[in-house]
């Protein structure tokens, strides 16, 4: 019986440094946050970009589309394109190709060079963000997996509420050629981060084509999961793209909007905080209560959102609601096929950047064709939907399903 223990040693003196690991997860986190950022910056700069390269802010809304669209088709096939490559390499390429990328937009003449540049960006962080979600496991001892992978995941959700913001301030500040050569350089840091930190990742198992139909046919939690984030994604984005004009026709002056949305930005941070204390033994509920709050808060802006005061507070409401969303999602797809989730996590990658771009290219032809304030109620009108997707039949045995699993975890 004591020879059977013999083998302890050798196997605790493999595991990762813990100090070491933990500098390479900061690093990758440091590299999704510059893709999620660089992928959403426009948003708080479309009135700005338009106006210098004389395009409506209809179609500046395809800066947000065009990376959303390549991201979703690019998340399974940068991972199964680069299956053999060493995960070093194929993180710091992409995360070098979304600084340059940035640096173009940022002396770009034309409009036709920015959307090159997003199309770009859109192969980075589809397959970036596909890559990084199983890396921790790598980094970190097992016991630290869970809160490395938090970690790493923290990056998209702090893109989403900060990293916009303060790119929108610094474009406020100066212009907007600033801000995407800031986001550009922050993107060089973080390959400079990712090279001294990250030790090499041979390529182990990948995923095939055919693993992601049988992820989705075979898992009602997933196709519950994939329906709620085009839902909720979708109707954020068609309206939250396009909050700078919405917010100027509401009386918000110009130096303001920056503010405002280093307020949602705030709000989201605490939202998500909320949401990893409820996801544990309420993941349904938490869902549930994602879409209400945003849909109250969508309609509040189109109703009662005149003046800075207001639409502040009813920011901050939204910021509450869509903080939640990653780390809630995220945990309801892993929970939902914990024997594939690497299958799994890619369509939801995939499922979350074609709603962002969904969101932006149908929010630009709402706000062309019919009013600034439409993508207001279409986004609510989206979000409320989720209600009825998992109240229903599958998405109440999805629920119970995952609760159960997440419980026998513990």
């Amino acid at each position: 019986m004591t020879t059977l223990e013999t083998p302890a040693p050798t196997t605790t003196s493999n595991e990762p440094s813990p100090l070491k690991g933990w500098l390479a997860v900061l690093a990758v986190t440091l590299g999704i946050f510059s893709l999620m950022t660089s992928e959403l910056l426009p948003v708080g700069l479309l009135t700005p970009v338009g106006t210098a390269l004389d395009v409506s802010e209809g179609t500046a809304g395809l800066m947000v589309t065009v990376p959303g669209l390549v991201a979703a088709i690019s998340a399974p096939l940068v991972t199964v394109a680069t299956g053999k490559i060493d995960r070093r390499i194929v993180l710091a390429v992409l995360i070098a190709l979304v600084g340059l990328a940035n640096l173009a937009s940022a002396f770009a003449t034309s409009f036709a060079v920015v959307l090159v540049a997003r199309f770009l960006i859109g192969i980075s962080v589809g397959g970036f963000w596909s890559l990084a979600g199983g890396i921790a496991l790598r980094l970190v001892p097992e016991k630290h997996v869970p809160r490395a992978t938090a970690v790493i995941f923290g990056g998209v959700e702090t893109a989403s509420v900060l990293g916009v913001p303060t790119g929108t301030f610094i474009g406020d500040l100066s212009n907007w050629r600033t801000a995407f050569a800031a986001v550009g350089i922050l993107g060089l840091v973080s390959l400079a981060c990712m090279l001294f930190l990250l030790p090499k990742l041979p390529a182990e198992r990948t995923i095939g084509f055919s693993d992601l139909p049988k992820v989705f046919k075979g898992n009602a939690g997933v196709r519950v999961g994939l329906a709620m984030t085009f839902l909720v994604i979708t109707g954020h984005f068609l309206a939250y793209t396009f909050v700078r004009p919405i917010l100027q026709g509401d009386g918000v002056s110009d130096g303001m909007i920056g503010v405002l949305l280093l307020t949602f930005g705030i709000a989201g941070i605490t939202g998500n905080f909320i949401a990893g204390a409820l996801i544990g033994k309420r993941l349904r509920q938490t869902v549930l209560g994602i879409a209400v709050v945003l849909t109250t808060a969508m309609v509040l802006l189109a109703t009662l959102g005149e003046g800075t005061v207001s639409a502040a507070l009813i920011l901050v409401l939204w910021g509450l609601g869509y903080g939640a969303v990653p780390v809630t999602f995220q945990t309801w797809i892993l929970d939902a096929a914990p024997e594939a989730t690497e299958a799994a996590s890619s369509l939801y990658v995939s499922a979350f950047n074609l709603s962002i771009a969904l969101g932006a290219l149908f929010g630009g032809l709402a706000v062309d064709g019919i009013s600034t304030t439409s993508v207001l109620w279409i986004g609510g009108g989206m979000a409320i939907l989720t209600l009825l997707v998992v109240a229903g039949k599958g998405g109440r045995s999805a629920g119970q399903n995952i609760g159960k699993e997440s419980h026998a975890a513990q």
